[in-house]
């Protein structure tokens, strides 16, 4: 052995035993998160995981539920709590893409009289941005979405404007009036990692929310991780490993959507009009990373990427005229999908 090689090794554990340390910092500040938002979130204990797991693979989510199932007040938690800024969208059918990007306005400089355009930004300059019944707005809007989403950048008159790190965006849908809605694109659909979906309540979370909400109970959330900390997390997962059978999985499952892949099982070519792109692997693989990590794990399993095919996979499936005439969603495809592949 040489000296640079042995000098590359040396550097190689060292890197190891940092990154290891980092996944157990951030497994204890999972569960301080987690201890903060209980505070004003009774249960949901799937969704804030998602939404963690989301925020730190750098993915979009969408998340759908009927109102009143506390999707801002959760949302803006996560942002108290991890120190982020955040803004609230409401989508509406006049709602203009100057609304969300920002505008130039015209100024007049006291000292020399000159008159000069001044960039005012727009709410999408936050950390956290929730997108709130983005379905209500028209796809032109919509699209204003899309470089911030996909670039992290705002173009305005000419100029690009960078966006903060960390960026993501919290969509939501209401699954019960579709009336005056404009369904997104599945360009733009594809762009989210994860379509969250919230339920109900139990009838003991539906007793202590109602208990604690009409009361002068007033919680106070501490901050846990800095925007830093986030930054140097997010990078942390593009480092983990991931064995070749994990890959594999991740990779059959998804062109295991796809009705023209010779080997979809029978009720994919059935059932399915457009299968996942390539973009569902890559977010499975960032996923399962992200899960790994936040259970204080360096290594990523099968089951970590079993867990995310729904979330995942639901979204980007387009069921043919045959499936909705029978009533089959995609979450019932994907679920069989998940019992058929080994």
């Amino acid at each position: 052995m040489d000296v640079e090689s042995g000098g590359d090794m040396q550097s190689e554990s060292v890197n190891l035993k940092q990154d290891t340390e980092m996944v157990e910092n951030i497994a204890n500040a999972k569960r301080r998160i987690v201890q903060e938002l209980k505070k004003v979130i009774i249960g949901q204990e799937k969704v804030i995981e998602l939404l963690l797991i989301s925020l730190f693979s750098k993915g979009h989510s969408v998340i759908v539920g009927v109102p009143g199932l506390a999707k801002t007040l959760l949302v803006s938690s996560i942002a108290q709590a991890l120190q982020l800024r955040f803004s609230r969208i409401q989508f509406t059918p006049d709602l203009m893409p100057s609304d969300i990007t920002g505008t130039e306005v015209l100024e007049e400089d006291r000292a020399t009289g000159k008159r000069i355009f001044k960039f005012v930004q727009g709410p999408v300059f936050a950390n956290i941005v929730l997108a709130d019944e983005i379905n209500r707005t028209t796809p032109k809007t919509q699209s204003a979405m899309l470089q911030a989403m996909q670039e992290y950048k705002v173009t305005v008159g000419g100029v690009t404007y960078e966006l903060d790190s960390p960026f993501l965006v919290f969509a939501t849908q209401n699954p019960i009036e579709q009336e005056g809605t404009y369904p997104l694109p599945e360009a733009q659909l594809d762009r989210f990692m994860f379509e969250i979906e919230i339920d109900y309540p139990g009838y003991q979370e539906e007793n202590e929310i109602v208990r604690n909400t009409t009361s002068a109970y007033e919680p106070a959330l501490n901050t846990v991780i800095s925007p830093v900390e986030i930054r140097e997390l997010q990078n942390l997962v593009r480092r983990v490993p991931v064995s070749d059978h994990v890959t594999d999985y991740a990779v059959r499952i998804v062109r295991g959507t796809r009705p023209g892949e010779k080997a979809a099982p029978d009720f994919i070519k059935e059932w399915v009009k457009w299968g996942a792109s390539p973009r569902a692997s890559q977010y499975l693989i960032l996923g399962g990373k992200t899960r790994a990590i936040l259970d204080g794990r360096y290594t990523v399993s099968v089951e970590d990427i079993r867990e995310l095919l729904i979330p995942v996979l639901k979204h980007r499936i387009i069921p043919n005229l045959y499936a909705e005439s029978e009533g089959i969603t995609t979450k019932e495809i994907v679920e069989k999908l998940k019992a058929s592949v080994e």
